[in-house]
């Protein structure tokens, strides 16, 4: 087994005024059907409201804090704003206590401050990326994650993601500069499945384990192979390699797929 020293964390206790009650949803959307299976129970969790819109553009602030957030691998830091504002940002590597963070068009090109990318040079690495401007940053927000931004074509900026997928993204798209913090993050190692039940994850049963009538690999007597071309899902559907992606308008902003 092994963790997280939490060397980087400075506080303990989360802001008051940036916490919400979170429901357990096991796995279930809002029809009350399990979408997601083998989730439930876990320890109690409170939301930390985490800014990721990056939306007090202007405003210089100072990093109070940085602490751990139970609902994300990435460390999140806390900022007081010069108006008095106080929220929370995902902590960049390299960031501490004491630093000041500015984002918009003035802010300096500097780990934790958020720009458009028109104003970034290529080679560049960003997180925390928007998709739609002042929608917020929704692509590059896990622990140790960075995105590098290759070049610019017109009103496009060509960002390849940690996944190896190369998009288009509109210039005027904020993004924060600098890699996500918490990049040994990748090297925990639970150790013990009761330790997977703190984080409401529930065991997974091997398809092979079951019944012909609950599973398609199922039955057999001993340990049987697969006995089919392909796995399959239990719901007899293919379960690797198999493209279940719609047609998306979003599809002609990629320039060069992910994988292989």
């Amino acid at each position: 087994m092994t963790g997280s020293t939490f060397e980087e964390l400075t506080k303990s206790k989360p802001e008051k005024s940036l916490l919400l009650p979170l429901k357990k949803k096991a796995g279930r959307s809002n029809q009350g059907r399990i979408t997601v299976r083998h989730r439930g129970g876990g320890a109690k969790r409170r939301l930390r409201i985490i800014d990721f819109k990056r939306a007090k553009l202007g405003v210089p602030g100072r990093v109070a804090a940085i602490e751990y957030d139970p609902n994300r691998s990435a460390h999140i830091a806390l900022i007081y704003y010069a108006d008095g504002d106080k929220r929370y940002i995902l902590s960049p590597l390299g960031l501490s206590v004491g630093d000041n963070i500015k984002a918009g068009e003035d802010a300096e090109f500097k780990p934790g401050n958020a720009l458009p990318l028109r104003l970034m040079p290529g080679g560049t690495l960003i997180h925390n990326i928007e998709l739609e401007k002042g929608r917020g940053g929704q692509l590059v927000r896990s622990a140790g994650e960075a995105a590098q931004l290759m070049a610019k074509e017109g009103e496009y900026a060509l960002v390849r993601l940690p996944s190896g997928e190369v998009r288009r993204i509109h210039c005027d798209c904020l993004a924060t500069i600098g890699q996500v913090g918490n990049v040994d993050h990748q090297n925990i190692n639970l150790g013990k499945a009761g330790r997977k039940r703190w984080l409401g994850r529930r065991p997974t049963v091997r398809g092979s384990a079951m019944s012909p009538r609950d599973h398609p690999h199922g039955g057999g007597e001993g340990r049987s192979p697969i006995g089919m071309p392909g796995p399959k899902t239990p719901w007899g559907k293919p379960a690797l390699g198999y493209k279940t992606r719609k047609r998306k308008a979003s599809d002609r902003m990629i320039i060069k797929r992910r994988g292989k």
